[in-house]
């Protein structure tokens, strides 16, 4: 890798962790008041919605540590268009948890440091293997964005709003992940992933 990949792979990990992510679409919107939440609903809401925004640090870092190990230019364009979704997803999480009064999770540097590491291993084993490592996440993503929904208030119409969409959004990518050739991994595998995202996902709630 040269200097100027190496500063602008540099400068994308300080704009995901440090900077203000600009969402390319509107935020879904919801018909419902925020004041009509109670507070215990809203703190719910912020930390749930702190859990996705870690999630969407992650997924910047999964996406870059998997392209920058692929010398394949369709995987590295589908990566890099789904990395451009979850931005989307990124802005979002974070508008929404400041309408609701929370505040981002202080581990992402770490989660950020972890998935960028794992995402250059699995890109390292190849485009089949690369890509199944991705459907997986989406899928356990989606699933994950599921049990929110069945979380969250029906009252907040708003976050479920944005939670549906992102979930909409992952599992386009798995199937885009399918169709480019994604290798089924083996079951420990995919044991082992879904027991780092639950560590991950509950020390985020609330830390």
């Amino acid at each position: 890798m040269g200097i100027d990949e190496l500063i602008i792979e540099l400068d994308r990990g300080l704009r995901t962790l440090a900077g203000t992510p600009r969402a390319a679409r509107p935020m879904p919107e919801g018909d419902a008041d925020q004041a009509a939440l109670s507070p215990a609903e809203r703190q719910e809401a912020a930390a749930l919605m702190r859990v996705n925004h870690c999630g969407e640090v992650c997924a910047q870092a999964l996406y870059q540590g998997q392209g920058l190990a692929s010398g394949n230019a369709e995987l590295r364009q589908a990566l890099e268009q789904a990395a451009r979704e979850e931005e989307d997803h990124l802005a979002w999480a974070e508008q929404r948890i400041a309408e609701l009064g929370g505040r981002t999770s202080l581990l992402n540097p770490l989660w950020y440091a972890g998935a960028l590491a794992i995402g250059f291993a699995a890109g390292k084993l190849g485009d089949a293997w690369n890509l199944g490592f991705l459907k997986e996440t989406e899928r356990q993503v989606e699933r994950h964005l599921e049990g929110h929904l069945g979380r969250l208030s029906r009252a907040d119409a708003r976050t479920r709003a944005v939670v549906a969409a992102m979930q909409r959004d992952e599992a386009g990518h798995a199937r885009t992940a399918e169709a480019l050739g994604a290798r089924e991994l083996p079951r420990p595998v995919k044991d082992a992933m879904a027991a780092a995202a639950k560590a991950m996902t509950g020390l985020s709630y609330w830390i």
